[in-house]
């Protein structure tokens, strides 16, 4: 059994100063996918994480302060590979993927419109091309683990008054209509393959206490290839942890 995290830390710096490598000892997941680290690779303490019994592997963007993913794991993978050979997107450090036997294991971080028009259409291109991307990938890595911060609440049960966000950048109906189509392509989302419930989200706004009266957004996930649907053992949110104005997410998998 695997315990794979995907954690979105909102600076891997910040999140080392409140705590987050002795949370990793207490949690002791044997994958961690992280994004937004918004440091350059000579900027991580790496040595830290191998500290811990971690090796580390990090693609970040080219503009400092910004962006960013990378992977902790304590098995050495036989593959890195960061990016996915499109210059506009791999400058912005959103794709790092590790090779673990057959399955392939992928840190994610999608972008956020919300930074307007512009921004938007990028995201909107970037999903496009990164689901072909991942559906010729599948072609020769049939076991696929795609871990991140989508930037996308896929259903109405995940965000809190789904009626008054629809034309929120993160739950425009195109955006959904997006998701959708990548799950039908055979894809799970493996936290509702275990939980239907409502309330479960993964990033709240630093404003007006939302995190305490849980108004949140459920956009960091684990989805995974359906060929995997019978390793599944586990998923769960893990909202308690506060390194970030995310939380970890977790996915338990034979593998």
């Amino acid at each position: 059994m695997k315990k794979i995290i995907s954690y979105n830390v909102n600076g891997i710096r910040a999140a080392i100063n409140k705590g987050f490598a002795d949370w990793l000892i207490t949690e002791n997941p044997d994958i961690v996918c992280i994004q937004e680290t918004k440091a350059q690779p000579e900027q991580i303490d790496s040595a830290l994480f191998e500290s811990l019994g971690y090796f580390s592997y990090w693609f970040s963007a080219n503009k400092k302060g910004y962006s960013g993913v990378g992977i902790l794991c304590k098995e050495k993978p036989n593959h890195i590979e960061y990016g996915i050979g499109i210059n506009k997107y791999d400058d912005e450090g959103r794709f790092i993927r590790a090779d673990f036997g057959d399955t392939s294991i992928i840190s994610v971080y999608h972008p956020s419109g919300s930074g307007g028009e512009i921004r938007q259409a990028f995201k909107m291109e970037w999903l496009s091309d990164f689901q072909k991307y991942v559906n010729k990938l599948k072609e020769t890595r049939t076991k696929l683990i795609l871990s991140g911060d989508y930037n996308i609440c896929r259903l109405w049960i995940d965000i809190h008054n789904p009626e008054k966000q629809e034309q929120t950048s993160g739950f425009l109906p195109e955006e959904r209509e997006w998701f959708q189509s990548f799950i039908d392509d055979g894809f799970i989302d493996t936290f509702r393959e275990f939980n239907k419930n409502r309330e479960h989200y993964s990033w709240w706004s630093y404003r007006a206490g939302a995190r305490k009266r849980n108004k949140g957004w459920r956009i960091d996930y684990h989805i995974v290839t359906d060929s995997l649907l019978k390793q599944l053992s586990g998923a769960s949110i893990l909202s308690d942890v506060v390194h970030s104005d995310h939380c970890p997410v977790v996915l338990l998998i034979e593998m």
